[in-house]
């Protein structure tokens, strides 16, 4: 098996013009319930788990709460952001509590393998055969094996660099050069989505087997690691760094008319890594039918080109409706990697782990 899996992209112009269609996916087979359906007008209430930055005033959340409720005027959305994400659920399922949400929406490929890893039978339920914007998806945005968890909008991970003070580094080799000693602010890799996905990505870089030396040099030159994203970028903003590990999309935020001096992006090695956030149903829910209609609604071209202005990420879905302005600011890497759920089933934690005793020992 390779080492890494390369996402084939097309470059900003043509975002929303990708064709394909999604592959089938394997698992349960013919053991698979039939697909839930709705008798009459939708009606009751969605309870969807999330994270805190995806709801909110002006967020995607926001909008699709809005937008789903206006479609069917009897179904109310509710979101829940529980405080420990996926491992909440795991750690409810595994001591035989209830599940108290029919929907999770921000699943990350290592948390599908955590869920997977942690319990003896799965936490969600398959969805993609049953969707109907299942043959919009892009195929290589798909995580899951076994077509639970569905792709809504993806990453991806680069560096944002202040073009007025430095010179974007070209390869992994070159952030240990004096020139960029103390120049790089990243993020947790145990606790912040962007630090594990650049843990990640230098693993892809360095391999097993260098990546620890390759980050005890970084060390060595002046990286700086916060808790999570924002406080990263927060710093960032303050001038205490002049690069930052972040998305490829950090224009779209803020728009043509900006400076974008402090928003410049950097592909190290021409790569980003690609970062897909997916949504499933729990196997638990008591409203299959009513998640399965919000995820169909998620996929829509309309609703996808609104999801990824508003979450700042790249659609899932080729035929996603964009403006004109983030095709110009949202920036693809000319190539992208990322590891699939085969390749960190019983790797993932412990390259985390190892990561984090490393940190600590320095």
């Amino acid at each position: 098996m390779r080492r890494r899996t390369y996402l084939k992209t097309a470059g900003a112009a043509t975002i929303a013009g990708l064709a394909g269609c999604a592959a089938t996916p394997t698992g349960n087979g013919t053991d698979r319930p039939p697909r839930a359906t709705i008798d009459g007008t939708p009606s009751g209430t969605l309870t969807v788990a999330t994270y805190s930055s995806f709801t909110g005033e002006g967020t995607a959340g926001n909008y699709l709460k809005q937008a789903f409720e206006d479609e069917y005027p009897n179904v109310t959305v509710e979101f829940t952001v529980p405080a420990n994400g996926v491992n909440q659920y795991i750690q409810r399922k595994r001591s035989g509590a209830s599940i108290d949400a029919d929907l999770y929406v921000g699943i990350n490929t290592d948390d599908l393998v955590r869920a997977d890893a942690e319990l003896d039978d799965s936490l969600f339920m398959h969805s993609q055969d049953y969707l109907d914007r299942k043959d919009a998806l892009k195929p290589a945005l798909e995580i899951d094996p076994q077509g639970r968890a569905v792709p809504y909008d993806t990453g991806y991970i680069s560096l944002v660099y202040d073009e007025s003070a430095i010179d974007a580094p070209a390869t992994f080799d070159d952030l240990l050069d004096p020139t960029y000693e103390d120049s790089l602010i990243t993020q947790n890799a145990q606790q912040s989505d962007p630090g594990k996905a650049f843990l990640l990505w230098t693993i892809d870089a360095k391999g097993e087997d260098g990546y620890l030396d390759y980050w005890a040099d970084l060390l060595d030159n002046g990286v700086q690691i916060l808790d999570d994203w924002q406080p990263a970028y927060n710093a960032y903003m303050n001038e205490e760094a002049p690069m930052v590990v972040s998305y490829s999309t950090d224009q779209v935020f803020y728009g043509a008319d900006a400076d974008l001096t402090r928003h410049q992006i950097g592909f190290i090695e021409d790569q980003g890594y690609a970062n897909p956030e997916t949504m499933a149903r729990f196997e638990a829910t008591d409203q299959p039918a009513l998640a399965r209609l919000f995820m169909d609604f998620i996929l829509q071209p309309e609703v996808q080109g609104q999801v990824a202005e508003r979450n700042v990420q790249f659609p899932a879905v080729t035929d996603a409706q964009l403006d004109e302005t983030f095709a110009e600011l949202a920036h693809e890497p000319p190539e992208a990697v990322t590891f699939t759920y085969d390749q960190l089933q019983g790797k993932v934690d412990t390259w985390t782990d190892e990561w984090a005793r490393q940190v600590a020992s320095k």
